[in-house]
């Protein structure tokens, strides 16, 4: 019985000494929490990709209306809305890439800036981290403008 006590508390010995040195490891790490959708609302660019987008989507409804009105068969028009609507999808993410980057490259700059090892998005954290939010908005506004 002496044996298995002692092995059971030497696991726990390791366990609670991993425990702490994970937490230690976690400690060093400066985090920075984001709020991605306030980011991407206030880069200097997203009104201008949102009307062309919307061009985009208003432009492959017409196709769509079109090509469906001189179909008959019911899988035909459920086949050609389908390809319209992957089409515009596609090219929405086209348009919305350069945006993504900007943001990438301005979050990078901002966390290597203030020492940052790890960003996360602000809705996925109950507690903690130092939000970067506005000093990405910012840091894409001068981007912008060079």
């Amino acid at each position: 019985m002496k044996a298995f006590g002692k092995g059971v508390l030497l696991v726990l010995a390791v366990v609670v000494l991993t425990g702490v040195a994970s937490g230690v490891a976690l400690a060093a790490e400066k985090i920075g929490v984001i709020d991605p959708q306030r980011i991407m609302f206030n880069h200097p660019k997203f009104e201008e990709t949102q009307k062309k987008i919307q061009q985009v989507v208003e432009s492959k409804q017409d196709e769509a209306k079109m090509a469906i009105e001189t179909e008959s068969d019911n899988k035909k028009k459920a086949d050609i809305y389908q390809k319209k609507r992957e089409e515009a999808a596609t090219e929405q993410n086209k348009l919305m890439e350069p945006l993504f980057k900007d943001v990438d490259l301005a979050m990078r700059a901002v966390a290597k800036a203030k020492g940052i090892t790890l960003v996360l998005d602000k809705g996925m954290v109950f507690f903690g981290g130092e939000d970067i939010t506005n000093d990405i908005i910012q840091e894409l506004k001068k981007s912008a403008s060079k």
